[in-house]
């Protein structure tokens, strides 16, 4: 096996204390900050509320966009640049505060949502609905056949397919001219220029959910938690021993209390892939865990008359190429995605970033330290055997 350290001894365990306080410190503040100061950064999957991606024709700025919606008392709303062209941008909106029912909350983020896009819409644009004319930029396809029909009743399928594919693959059509170097016909072109209008707005997608769904899945996503955190503590302490599961378990609390921190911090969004990264931090940590337990478990067997501070030194020292050369080729993987993997993935990437550097740390400097004030505290090494 690859041995990226060999025969090292390094004495970990020397800093048991500061590394311990330091860990509280650090748990403590991440406490104090969802608890008290920030919270959590909710995204539309927990708290209800309508997501809206959408594209400009020119660039505007968000500060434009929180001015118009504050004409209609969405000026709270979260907006977010996604790019640097200041085109495209992430409007959250959050459940209206008379939702009471599911289906009530429903209809109105739907609602919302079209007063969002009605409101962003320029002068000209709104003219032009008034005039009956509809929008190209935010027809869907089965509208789009339907207008074309009466122009080219064999073709207009193929045509409206045409145009939405070249929507969707550039965003917004800026111009008409546009949509001729697609071979779409003269006559189904004619049709588009009489009955239609290009608004300089288009939404690239929709995502709604209801209060109650949101608060629904806000429970059972700390039950996922808790459970798997119990499950580990039942199956390591059937593995091993009581201790090596209270103290893994303890060590596992701590990366997720620290890897939530360090998001209500940064005022990241707590959404269902940042639970699936937390899930899998748990799992990850617990596997380097488990390693230096498994290896402090046999050394306490072969070395009955070496204090326990040593022993645990001399595992860590023996584990330290497995821990560091898994948790670094998994960092540099995690770190590719979180840097080209796009905004959808980012959330989860950045999850597992920390997670992966916390559960690492935590490993080496907490779940061997647990163990140790474990043994000071029963004064007995026989059942950490």
């Amino acid at each position: 096996m690859l041995r990226l350290f060999k025969g090292t001894h390094i004495r970990f365990m020397r800093v048991k204390y500061f590394a311990f306080l330091l860990s509280g410190i650090i748990i403590v503040a991440s406490l104090v900050n969802i608890l008290v100061h920030k919270g959590l950064n909710y995204g539309v999957d927990f708290a209800g509320g309508t997501m809206l991606r959408i594209m400009f024709k020119n660039p505007v700025s968000i500060s434009e966009i929180r001015q118009n919606l504050g004409g209609v008392g969405l000026g709270a709303s979260r907006i977010q640049e996604v790019g640097k062209e200041s085109r495209e941008f992430l409007i959250r909106t959050l459940q209206p505060p008379a939702a009471g029912e599911a289906e009530l909350g429903l209809e109105s983020h739907e609602i919302l949502a079209d007063k969002v896009i009605d409101i962003l819409r320029t002068r000209e644009g709104k003219e032009a609905l008034e005039r009956g004319l509809q929008d190209l930029n935010n027809l869907n396809l089965k509208s789009l056949v339907f207008l074309l029909e009466p122009a080219i009743p064999d073709e207009a399928e193929d045509a409206a397919r045409k145009i939405i594919d070249y929507r969707v693959e550039k965003g917004i059509i800026g111009d008409f001219s546009e949509l001729a170097a697609l071979g779409v016909s003269e006559d189904a072109l004619s049709r588009l220029r009489e009955k239609t209008f290009l608004g300089h707005i288009t939404v690239l997608s929709r995502e709604t959910v209801g209060p109650q769904v949101g608060h629904d899945l806000r429970s059972k996503a700390t039950q996922a938690t808790i459970w798997a955190l119990l499950g580990m503590l039942v199956y390591i302490g059937l593995r091993f021993k009581l201790a090596y599961g209270v103290a893994a378990v303890i060590t596992l609390f701590h990366d997720v209390v620290i890897t939530v921190g360090i998001f209500s911090a940064t005022n990241r969004e707590i959404n269902l892939p940042v639970i699936a990264g937390i899930l899998t931090i748990v799992g990850y940590s617990l596997n380097d865990t488990i390693v230096i337990f498994d290896r402090v478990r046999d050394n306490i067997k072969l070395m009955r008359k070496t204090p326990l501070e040593e022993i645990l030194n001399t595992s860590i020292n023996q584990t330290l190429s497995r821990t560091i050369i898994t948790s670094g080729t998994t960092l540099l993987t995690v770190v590719a995605l979180f840097l080209f993997g796009g905004e959808v993935i980012n959330d989860f990437a950045f999850t597992l970033i920390i997670g992966i550097i916390v559960g690492t740390y935590s490993s080496i400097y907490q779940s061997c330290v647990l163990v140790y004030f474990w043994q000071k505290i029963f004064k007995t090494k026989k059942g950490l055997r």
